[in-house]
């Protein structure tokens, strides 16, 4: 008798996509990829740059980090709702946490909002 089962394509979870995510979740500083590079070479030294642009692809299609567009591409293992200010000055970013009141997620006329990203620019505190 044959069957004709199909076979469930499951990801494997890498040791070095393993390493790189439980970086950016313990990172504050929100890395760019060189960054990344660099930190997770202490642990896995033979990785390439290459290795880790498609590592943090495809965590960032899966919704497992944030994207933050910059000059730089820099990346968030905090995928929860929050937004983000860009200090003009020093070039840091950092976490806002602070409900924007005019954000709501729910529906629109257009359609169904599942999530959102609003970014702040202006002058930290420290500068």
């Amino acid at each position: 008798m044959i069957t004709n089962k199909k076979k469930s394509k499951k990801e494997r979870i890498t040791s070095q996509k393993k390493i790189i995510l439980g970086y950016l979740k313990s990172a504050k500083t929100h890395p760019s990829a060189e960054i990344v590079f660099k930190e997770v070479r202490k642990k896995l030294p033979r990785i390439s740059l290459g290795t880790i642009y498609r590592i943090l692809k495809n965590l960032k299609e899966k919704g497992e980090i944030l994207e933050i567009p910059s000059d730089i591409s820099r990346y968030d293992g905090n995928i929860s709702a929050h937004s983000h200010f860009f200090c003009q000055s020093c070039g840091k970013i950092f976490d806002v946490f602070d409900k924007a009141p005019i954000l709501k997620v729910g529906k629109l006329k257009v359609g169904k909002i599942k999530s959102y990203q609003v970014y702040f620019y202006g002058k930290c505190k420290n500068c």
